[in-house]
């Protein structure tokens, strides 16, 4: 009988899982075994600086291991972090830590298999295409970016072939390029190849030119064939818990690979799907991108993260998380707030129930998961598994496609931010940003208004001013960047974050 070991080689200290060889035997052989595990969203408050999360890896490990613990069949598809960025020190990496880590995290912080490697040099190299077409006169100007892993400021803003062409090009990190995000979206190494197909390389005389019309495809997608592949570690406690996407969910999607979850709830009861920074930031984008116009699973339920200081101790910034925790609710996901304690607040467990008993929460778990791991939530956890084990499957959610580009931001802002329409603004030059966009898309053959809206924002606010009074917040849209090939419109808002440098370790 095929089984999934029948799609899983060693690849090191790791096992890499052909998904989409699994998931297409699944489709063929619909009386194969399989499960159909429910998806619990881990996402947080709005981080009070960007640079540092609230322990939403950390928090994913402890609770598939307390699941387990229970005789749940319980895993985790995480997100891989950005080397340059994340694992050097300007953030946490994305193996955990203490008793709630990861086995070989420096494996997982520090390149994994080779992943961002290879989606490095494949965009890289449609690029270098791109610059021979320059001089071969099929293309005008470069519109697809180099990608670097390892930040650097010199590589913002280039332009190659001095004294000749002077064709200005620009760096973006590996996990927020635009193949990043096709990997992540694409469920086939076909649908892979048809959306490198349909970005956008340049253009000629006005005119968008694609890649489809002047690469092999082959060429790229064999620089892919292990990079599609999720990666399957475990937890120091033997959890299994999958590897496979990108970070950054403030200036890209930041969310794992629909193929990595789909095949984990293929494979177990409960699938927890960590995603990027704040609610505001990783968790929209998994409602309102993933499940609304790709098909991804709507989560049964959420876990909010957040710390006991960012929770209580700024009064400007108070709303924040009970506003994340109530707009879940609304959405039908029952939203469990879980307060991630550093060393010396145990005291403080009393009075941070009391808060969550008046905000009208569910009851809070609270634990120290760096030095309890999932022994710390395993007798807290009986509502949760409640609401897994007897609540009924999510439906599907409608789709924005269709929705001008305007009308989706404002609907996000209201939605996420809590920002009513009339109070999105229009910074000046937005307008013909658009009307740029519109001309790029309308080349393509393509609709702007049927790409999935992505909000390109700082990750420490939701709007442009979160300290502001409530009838005074705001959102400004600053420009729009068209992803064709991933189907994406990207659009500046509030406090844009450019890169920031790793810390010196």
């Amino acid at each position: 009988m095929t089984t999934i070991e029948d799609f899983t080689s060693q690849y090191g200290l790791v096992k890499k899982i052909d998904a989409f060889g699994y998931m297409k035997y699944l489709a063929e052989n619909p009386d194969a075994p399989r499960k159909h595990g429910k998806v619990v969203l881990v996402t947080a408050d709005t981080p009070l600086k960007a640079s540092r999360g609230e322990g939403k890896t950390t928090t994913t490990i402890a609770l598939i291991d307390a699941l387990n613990k229970r005789g749940i069949d319980a895993t985790a598809v995480l997100r891989q972090p950005s080397m340059g960025i994340t694992a050097a020190g300007s953030k946490g990496g994305a193996s955990g830590g203490g008793k709630a880590s990861l086995t070989h995290p420096e494996l997982i912080d520090w390149g994994l298999c080779g992943e961002m490697g290879a989606i490095e040099a494949a965009q890289n190299l449609l690029v270098s295409f791109a610059e021979k077409a320059v001089d071969e006169g099929k293309l005008d100007d470069i519109l697809v970016p180099r990608v670097s892993e390892v930040p650097s400021r010199s590589l913002r803003s280039i332009a190659v072939d001095y004294g000749k062409g002077n064709v200005k090009e620009k760096m973006v990190l590996t996990p927020t390029c635009e193949l990043m995000q096709i990997v992540v979206l694409s469920r086939s190494m076909d649908e892979i190849a048809d959306r490198v197909s349909k970005m956008i390389a340049g253009t000629k005389d006005g005119k968008v030119v694609t890649f489809g019309e002047f690469v092999d495809l082959w060429r790229i997608t064999g620089i892919l064939a292990d990079a599609v592949k999720p990666a399957l570690t475990e937890t120091v406690n033997g959890s299994p818990v999958y590897v496979h996407g990108g970070p950054f969910a403030n200036v890209s999607i930041g969310i794992p690979t629909l193929i990595a979850v789909e095949m984990a709830c293929a494979l177990h009861d409960v699938v927890i799907v960590e995603a990027g920074y704040g609610t505001d930031a990783g968790a929209q984008k998994w409602l309102d991108i993933a499940c609304r116009e790709y098909g991804a699973q709507w989560p049964s339920a959420a876990i909010v993260v957040t710390r006991a200081s960012t929770w209580r101790d700024d009064e400007e910034l108070a709303w924040r998380y009970p506003f994340h925790v109530d707009r879940l609710e609304k959405l039908d996901i029952p939203a469990f707030p879980l307060i991630n304690l550093w060393e010396g607040e145990d005291d403080q467990i009393p009075e941070l129930r009391e808060t969550a008993a008046k905000l009208e929460f569910r009851d809070p778990i609270i634990g120290n998961l760096y030095r309890d791991g999932g022994d710390g939530l395993a007798d807290q956890i009986d509502a949760f598994v409640d609401v897994l084990t007897n609540g009924s499957m999510p439906p599907a959610q409608h789709s924005h496609k269709g929705m001008p580009i305007i009308d989706n931001a404002k609907w996000v802002a209201e939605n996420a931010y809590g920002v009513p329409a009339e109070r999105v603004l229009l910074k000046d030059g937005f307008l013909d940003s658009l009307a740029e966009a519109n001309k790029l898309c309308q080349s393509a053959g393509i609709s702007l208004d049927d790409l999935a809206f992505v909000a390109v924002k700082s990750p420490a606010t939701m709007t442009d001013n979160d300290r502001a009074p409530e009838e005074e917040r705001t959102v400004t849209l600053k420009k729009v960047e068209v992803h064709a090939g991933a189907g994406l419109a990207h659009v500046n808002l509030t406090t844009s974050l450019t890169t920031p440098m790793p810390k010196i370790v």
